[in-house]
């Protein structure tokens, strides 16, 4: 029941986003005006700013094709799907709370086994008061990386790097509950910290979930759009003493429709590479797990370089375990041809506005992803690491400030791995596409 109300309300309110883009303008009420803008969504909010009120959104939809070892018989599968389906409400209460709710319907934004009727994507609320800092509590992603630190509906490529699969834990919120602090110093200082309870599904055996925590660190000495200079560093670590959990370190090569959380997908002939670790580890197996990562860009004008450097370390807790140590980096270089530059806000990067609205914004782009896993109970050769190999090499149309159209060629290519591929192949080709819708 409360689904069918909270898909009404949310039909309702998109309804009401598109009929309202016809009309604009200042309400005048027996207490603080009211203004109404309709670009972007739908907001509404009083003109001291001491309250207001947005409904926004993305939709994205991809279509793949892929081929090799992206699938178990080595022939050509096809994928269908939306990506992500948000309906974002947030907003201003009382000048110094801010909330943001974002809900997830496609039920494909997260990691696996999400819930078939979608999700909270977040749910938070957050204390300005204490300018520069914000304290935010609530559902929400922890911070860990520049790619992640970007929206999803403005980072380059379909899919963020592959090393980002190396620690899906560290950047992702897994159901769970949090409190960060963060804040800037100056113009070119930025730092975050974070404290999460969370991974319902691998609480110890006391039913005590896992504890994890954050930080991040930026300097940015050069933050204007089209001139940006940006170091950061970043760690997580969480406690798996006392748990037990899948630990399966595993990796879609950036072809996500090999196996989607929702939508269709290549079912049982898609094929993930397995680089370390097991499922249905016992309690007792590891103790700590870090993750440590360094991440840099350059930008100036319509040209923009940025990579990141990941390791991760999953201590043993058990004499019959050996530590399991991981490491990737990528490197991304990006060009606007039709001369914008890639908006930044101090720690991420934003959207690519055209400056011609007839012709849009035409942007190329090429990022190379490289993972590496140390496990002695994995691979053909077991001394050798598992690794995996991914070009990456796309298009992107920004035809107007809302919709954008990507096209991207991937290659990967693994060595050592253990998947039981019956084509045998240790690489493959695909082309994902999509087509994006925000508001």
């Amino acid at each position: 029941m409360i689904r069918k109300h909270f898909a009404g309300f949310a039909a309702s309110a998109l309804a009401l986003a598109v009929s309202a883009q016809a009309f604009a303008g200042t309400v005048t009420t027996d207490g603080a005006d009211i203004v109404v803008k309709t670009k972007g969504g739908l907001e509404v909010a009083t003109t001291d700013k001491e309250f207001s009120f947005k409904v926004g959104g993305r939709l994205q939809a991809d279509y793949s094709r892929f081929d090799g070892f992206y699938t178990v018989n080595g022939n050509n599968a096809d994928a269908g799907y939306f990506r992500r389906a948000f309906l974002e409400i947030g907003g201003v209460l009382y000048t110094d709370w801010a909330y943001q709710l974002n809900y997830d319907f496609s039920h494909n934004s997260g990691g696996d086994n999400r819930s078939e009727d979608g999700y909270f994507d977040e749910a938070s609320l957050a204390y300005n008061g204490f300018k520069p800092l914000s304290i935010k509590v609530g559902r929400f992603d922890p911070e860990f990386g520049l790619e992640k630190a970007t929206s999803s509906k403005w980072v380059t490529a379909p899919e963020r790097t592959a090393a980002y699969d190396l620690v899906d834990w560290a950047n992702s919120h897994n159901g769970g509950m949090g409190i960060q602090v963060s804040g800037t110093a100056g113009d070119s200082l930025y730092g975050s910290a974070g404290f999460f309870a969370k991974d319902a599904t691998n609480a110890d055996k006391d039913g005590d979930s896992t504890k994890q925590f954050n930080l991040r660190g930026v300097f940015a000495p050069l933050h204007e759009t089209g001139n940006v200079l940006h170091l950061g560093l970043n760690f997580a670590q969480r406690d798996l003493s006392d748990t037990a959990f899948d630990g399966r370190i595993r990796s879609r090569l950036g072809m996500r429709g090999v196996s989607t959380d929702g939508g269709q997908d290549a079912g049982t002939n898609g094929n993930r590479l397995l680089l370390g670790g097991a499922n249905n580890l016992p309690v007792g197996s590891y103790d700590t797990d870090r993750a440590m990562g360094l991440e840099a860009a350059w930008a100036m004008g319509p040209l923009s370089i940025q990579g990141e450097y990941i390791t991760r370390k999953m201590k043993a807790d058990a004499d019959t375990r050996e530590d399991i140590k991981a490491k990737g980096y990528y490197g991304q270089v990006a060009y606007t041809l039709t001369g914008e530059a890639r908006a930044y806000k101090l720690g991420k990067f934003d959207a690519i506005k055209p400056a011609n609205k007839s012709i849009g914004a035409w942007e190329l782009f090429y990022r190379y992803d490289h993972i590496a896993v140390e496990d002695d109970t994995v691979g053909i050769d077991p001394t050798d690491d598992v690794t995996g190999k991914v070009h990456n090499l796309g298009v992107n149309w920004y035809a107007n400030e809302a919709v954008k159209v990507s096209a991207t060629y991937i290659k990967a290519k693994v060595d050592n791995q253990v998947n039981s591929v019956a084509a045998d192949d240790d690489s493959g080709d695909g082309v994902v596409l999509r087509a994006q819708y925000v508001f």
